[in-house]
């Protein structure tokens, strides 16, 4: 047995076997690259899910966290500390809205926000028993709440009963949203470009007609950008590509190029009619550490214009990935957006994965029939072309 295996096998011990992993022990990155404990590389065009904005051993990045450690990890939420203002004015800035809560990861950012709505609807109504709308094939996270707006049912199915009063509607159907629509309903929620369910980005159309409906019944708008946001579409925020402003915006992943942070944003007229102390907290979530990370990825993005060079990149990134559809009968379409993009195949998206891994290349899946990838921000039209290369081969396995 390798000394691979081996490790593997003595890590199955203790773990609780939720994730299905593949048997690669990764044990550094550089750039675009990660590294295994065999000393084989990888192109990497999952980037952790979304999360490595900025690829792997970015020195800024690195020496920002250092001399956060340096200083102080933790305080909690019941004091200030410098890195908290810096990366709250950050994410202000950058997103448009006027007010932050940060949390520990997306799913939390999701349940903040659901109960901000909630919230705000009870404070307007004198009652509570509202509803939310949620999309079909959409994913928000994996807790009760979050998951109780995820709109593929064997996700939920297994632990119901979850959160009440959700209704779903299908995506990009304006008609479907208005057939759901109540005298209870506080919130309708849905990702500008959907991740998980399969690389879809919304219709313009789409939500500028949502939105009007919710500002004519009083209805908060809900973005959950935890996969599209910070600057994976060629903009900072996918929404602001549509000119459509959510009452709501979750946020995570990419927000702290490597940390686990996220957060949820409101407006003025939210946060001044929704929660107030002692209605939500957490003891980790914002902490310098995390806060220091956000701050210094928003001014590495901005001085080093990464979200402008996504953009324009994308036209390139998505030649080569029209190129499969145009060469090989298995693969029918590419959908996406920016550095979001997916190629949907009839063969086994699993198998390609697996076999893309034998040949050093990373990538991820959406749902059952898309191969979805999600490079790093810096990622270059040179790692794109070893890209092609790399997948080209795989796919020219399974034609033989």
């Amino acid at each position: 047995m390798s000394e691979k295996e081996t490790y593997i096998d003595e890590a199955e011990k203790y773990l609780f076997h939720v994730y299905n992993r593949f048997p690669v022990v990764f044990e550094r990155g550089e750039g675009v690259r990660l590294y295994d404990t065999d000393g084989k590389e990888y192109l990497d065009f999952g980037s952790g899910i979304g999360v490595m904005a900025l690829g792997y051993g970015d020195e800024e990045y690195r020496q920002i966290l250092k001399d956060q450690i340096d200083r102080i990890l933790h305080t909690s939420n019941l004091f200030y500390h410098p890195p908290l203002k810096a990366a709250a004015k950050a994410m202000v800035k950058v997103s448009g809205m006027d007010k932050v809560f940060f949390t520990n990861s997306g799913a939390e950012a999701v349940e903040g926000a659901l109960k901000t709505a909630k919230k705000y609807a009870y404070l307007r109504d004198g009652v509570s028993g509202h509803e939310i709308i949620a999309m079909g094939h959409s994913f928000h996270g994996r807790t009760v709440g979050s998951l109780s707006v995820t709109g593929s049912e064997h996700y939920r199915e297994p632990f119901l009963p979850l959160m009440e009063g959700v209704r779903f509607a299908e995506f990009n159907n304006i008609d479907s949203v208005k057939e759901q629509l109540t005298d209870r309903t506080c919130a309708i929620i849905l990702e500008p470009v959907q991740g998980e369910g399969g690389l879809y980005p919304a219709k313009e159309s789409f939500l500028k007609e949502i939105r009007r409906i919710c500002d004519e019944r009083d209805i908060l708008l809900i973005f959950d950008e935890i996969q599209c946001g910070m600057g994976r579409t060629g903009s900072m925020f996918a929404f602001q590509k549509f000119g459509v402003r959510p009452d709501i915006l979750t946020c995570a992943k990419a927000m702290g190029a490597g940390v686990p942070v996220g957060a949820f944003l409101v407006t003025d007229r939210v946060a001044e009619a929704s929660l107030v102390p002692g209605d939500h907290g957490t003891t980790y979530g914002g902490n310098p550490l995390v806060c220091a990370a956000v701050a210094g990825t928003v001014d590495i993005m901005e001085k080093r214009n990464i979200v402008g060079r996504v953009a324009e990149r994308t036209p390139y990134f998505e030649r080569i990935l029209d190129s499969f559809v145009e060469r090989y009968g298995f693969v029918t379409a590419r959908r996406g957006m920016g550095f979001m993009q997916g190629l949907v195949l009839t063969i086994p998206v699993g198998d390609v994965i697996r076999r893309a891994l034998d040949h050093g290349l990373v990538l991820l899946s959406a749902g059952s029939d898309v191969l979805r990838m999600l490079p790093p921000l810096v990622t270059t039209e040179a790692d794109m072309d070893e890209m092609a290369k790399r997948l080209g081969r795989v796919f020219d396995e399974f034609e033989k």
